[in-house]
């Protein structure tokens, strides 16, 4: 009787080799069965903290505690079976000290048996990098607009539009580059800009309202599947599963409300 070799799950260093080779094509996924459909076609699945805005109806994602990112991410991870799986540490789990950083993100491995764990913010958070890196922990940075920082910034605003920005993003790359991280977002950067940090870094670009020359790109599952009620100027909606989905439901309410209710209950079984 022959064995199946199970299916080999693909790792932090194995995505931060693509640099200059086929792009990385990743999405967010925050459940079992859209991670397990998405699991056959993409690198990676971020389990992010846009969860917040997509699936529990908050403003932003500051309100994410740790314990819901775990929940979210433990369910992506019984759904993917290939594809790298990163949980986001949300905001207020990482930023008071390495220590702290380590501490969650050790918890979020632990407890999810994700591949790695995704941090915003560039030259502030190069020692948390380095530190985490150090101790074992795969670090995905993420520069450019940060939602975390969003009533710093005063709104969702492309980054990098003049000149005289692009020094202080620049140097956020090229910081969590060298402090050990394996991949960088760029969100929501001014294109050519982003296509320069593209080809001046050492490690993988993965952009989402970036530009094209990214060596990657990401966008939140919900918004291209045209499932989200506010989507970026950026994304392009490759479905309209949010319309099916009111479609069925307003089919359903209507055989109901008519009594022409399924088969009795004592026929009750599962579809092969």
């Amino acid at each position: 009787m022959s064995v199946q070799a199970p299916q080999k799950r693909l790792t932090a260093p194995e995505i931060s080799a693509r640099k200059g080779g086929s792009p990385i094509v990743a999405l967010t996924s925050y459940h079992a069965h859209t991670a397990a459909i998405a699991d056959k076609y993409v690198d990676f699945l971020l389990v992010g903290d846009s969860l917040g805005m997509v699936m529990h109806g908050f403003e932003s994602t500051l309100p994410v505690p740790l314990d819901l990112m775990i929940m979210h991410g433990r369910a992506v991870m019984r759904g993917a079976k290939r594809s790298l799986v990163v949980v986001d540490m949300p905001f207020g789990s990482y930023e008071e000290s390495p220590a702290q950083a380590f501490r969650n993100a050790a918890r979020v491995t632990k407890e999810t048996e994700c591949g790695a764990i995704k941090l915003e913010g560039g030259r502030r958070m190069a020692e948390t990098i380095r530190f985490l890196a150090d101790r074992g922990v795969p670090v995905m940075a993420h520069i450019g607009l940060t939602p975390q920082s969003i009533n710093t910034f005063g709104g969702f605003k492309t980054q990098g539009r003049t000149r005289d920005q692009w020094a202080a993003i620049e140097e956020d790359a090229r910081v969590v580059a060298e402090a050990g991280a394996f991949a960088v977002v760029l969100e929501a950067i001014a294109e050519p800009l982003a296509a320069k940090i593209t080809k001046d870094l050492p490690i993988p670009t993965i952009g989402i309202g970036a530009s094209a020359a990214c060596d990657g790109q990401i966008l939140v599952m919900e918004d291209m599947l045209g499932l989200s009620p506010r989507v970026p100027k950026f994304v392009r909606e490759f479905g309209e599963v949010g319309k099916a989905i009111e479609k069925a439901i307003k089919s359903y309410a209507d055989e109901v409300k008519a009594r022409n209710f399924p088969a009795a209950a004592n026929t009750y079984e599962m579809k092969d």
